[in-house]
Formats: structure tokens, C-alpha cells, sequence
């Protein structure tokens, strides 16, 4: 992953997704720049058209994380 291609928001979201994986309001609540929950939307739909972000649903909640090379 080229992180020089990323902006600071996707910057942010790809650190708290390096460790664990965490539901959309999780992120909203780690990242203390991220107002609203359409921002993390916004920045998960960027990393996902990036081919950097993956998703997956585990007992009706939908979990995000960062897929390693």
C-alpha cells in the first residue's frame, strides 16, 4: 500500500484498522477529527474502491479491516 496516495482522513482510518477489526462507529469514535458517521462512509467507500479496505458481517454488524499484502 502506498500511503503518499492516501489522504489524511484515509491516513486515520487505515492506522485504527491496523490492529483490529472494528464496526463504522467504532472508527467514528477512535477518530476524534471524524464528526459524523458519513464521513467514516465516505472514507471506507474511498478505501474500498482503493482495493485497501475489506468488509465482512458477523452477527448482523459489519466489521472493516485493512487486507495485508
Amino acid at each position: 500500500m502506498k500511503t503518499q496516495e492516501l489522504s489524511t482522513r484515509q491516513l486515520a482510518v487505515v492506522n485504527e484498522l491496523k490492529s483490529e477489526h472494528l464496526t463504522s462507529f467504532q472508527i467514528l469514535n477512535r477518530i476524534n477529527s471524524f464528526k459524523l458517521i458519513l464521513v467514516v462512509y465516505n472514507v471506507l467507500d474511498e478505501l474500498k474502491n482503493k482495493g485497501i479496505l475489506k468488509s465482512y458481517t458477523k452477527q448482523n454488524v459489519k466489521y472493516h479491516y485493512i487486507e495485508s499484502n
